[in-house]
């Protein structure tokens, strides 16, 4: 697998909303930081961190290959329910944005960089640095 591959792969699975198809993507024993301090290890910790895009809804990816080991992605999607909203909210290490309850969920942008290790055609380590917002913010 090369990193086009990777990618492409890794599109599909934030799509489809699919933990399985993103699992399929790493080493048995692969590792996935989602930010610089989390990693997920392993099949079973990486499909259960992949869950929460099942929290998702028109979800729209893309990316730019930079190198061997290097990909620029962009994602847009709506959150889809109340948990994943507070999810995203304490992740960003900031205050909620300004919402009364009953208001519509935000639809997020999130942009980032993906570094991998790719290892007989399948991903032994991905690290993620990204950066989220609400859309029109």
């Amino acid at each position: 697998m090369d990193m086009n591959r990777f990618m492409q792969g890794y599109k599909a699975a934030w799509e489809q909303r699919d933990p399985t198809k993103f699992a399929a993507l790493f080493q048995p024993d692969g590792r996935y930081h989602n930010t610089p301090f989390q990693v997920q290890n392993g099949t079973a910790e990486l499909m259960e961190y992949w869950k929460r895009v099942q929290l998702q809804e028109d979800v729209q990816v893309t990316y730019e290959v930079l190198s061997d080991t290097l990909a620029h992605w962009h994602v847009t999607y709506q959150v889809a329910s109340e948990e994943l909203f507070q999810i995203w909210a304490k992740s960003t290490g900031t205050n909620l944005v300004a919402r009364k309850p009953g208001d519509p969920l935000p639809r997020m942008v999130l942009d980032g960089i993906l570094q991998a290790r790719l290892v007989d055609g399948l991903c032994a380590e991905a690290r993620l640095w990204w950066h989220s917002m609400p859309e029109g913010n």
